[in-house]
């Protein structure tokens, strides 16, 4: 992980080394904190942030579910994430906010801790790696399911429910695959363990319901726009792993992941094994997109100015 200067921790920049909290702080036993990711890409215009304000709107609407206060008001917080983005100056980068419940007392109940937050940036190259970008990733479905709504709020982003997706991302690196692929409690597909997932089949887009336990993801929702603008048939429905099996491509969305093809799950290669065309040429408008390079889709920009 590459460094940067400064983070912001409630309202104040701290020193990269010295951004610290207090050991028995209640998120780190509890999992008691609420996130985001989001994406800042070099245009023409400058730095930019991919999807600020839907991005800021899911943060605020994870703590909702959580019963979290977010201290700060929604246009203070998009301030202090370009002023940390110009503090660092970053020109591209990843972007991390954080509320938790802080220090205080210990316990189920979190009401009496403080609530803080924090916002770093830093340099992030493509999540699954340069090579699975271009040429597709190596996938395994997981033993592990997807929480589902019974158990914890699988729309929020919170802390808690990640412990779920790295329980399955250890298991498909120790069997050798790149990245792990959830099935939810009826053994349908859900997501990645931090992406939402597409298929191809019959030049038609499928992808899962945000009712089968994918999270509401905005790399999804653009691409889902993209399609519909390039002419491209989608339907979201609940998919089958065999549908998965025999797919004639396949993909991850996610502001780390991108637009990430799949090559291969469980020994099984998708289509041709390599980026199929419907993958390849969504891969390439998003990217024009993040960028600037199409100017229908600047709603989607906030620049740091």
């Amino acid at each position: 992980m590459e460094k940067t200067e400064k983070i912001w921790m409630d309202g104040k920049f701290i020193d990269w080394d010295e951004a610290k909290v207090h050991v028995l702080t209640h998120a780190l036993h509890y999992g008691t904190a609420v996130f985001e990711g989001m994406r800042c890409y070099e245009t023409d215009d400058g730095p930019a942030i991919f999807r600020l304000w839907d991005h800021l709107t899911r943060f605020y609407n994870s703590a909702k579910i959580h019963m979290m206060r977010i201290p700060y008001e929604m246009e203070e917080l998009a301030r202090a994430i370009k002023e940390t983005i110009k503090v660092n100056r970053m020109r591209e980068c990843y972007i991390r906010p954080i509320a938790y419940y802080g220090y205080g007392e210990m316990g189920l109940n979190p009401k009496r801790n403080p609530i803080n937050v924090a916002i770093a940036v830093w340099p992030w190259g493509t999540y699954l790696g340069e090579e699975g970008l271009r040429k597709g990733v190596r996938c395994k479905i997981s033993s592990w399911i997807r929480i589902d709504t019974r158990m914890l709020p699988p729309l929020a982003k919170a802390t808690a429910n990640y412990l779920n997706s790295v329980l399955a991302k250890l298991e498909a690196i120790e069997c050798g695959y790149d990245e792990a692929i959830l099935l939810n409690s009826n053994g349908y597909i859900a997501e990645g363990s931090g992406e939402n997932i597409f298929i191809v089949k019959d030049g038609t887009l499928l992808t899962p319901p945000t009712s089968s336990g994918a999270l509401h993801g905005y790399t999804r929702d653009s691409i889902k726009e993209l399609a519909k603008d390039l002419s491209i048939s989608l339907l979201e429905r609940e998919i089958l792993r065999e549908e998965l099996f025999t797919a004639d491509e396949a993909f991850l969305t996610g502001t780390a992941a991108e637009v990430t093809p799949i090559r291969e799950v469980d020994g099984r290669a998708i289509g041709s094994g390599s980026i199929g065309p419907i993958t390849k040429r969504l891969q390439e408008k998003f990217f024009q997109v993040v960028r600037g390079r199409d100017p229908r889709y600047k709603k989607w920009l906030e620049l740091v100015l």
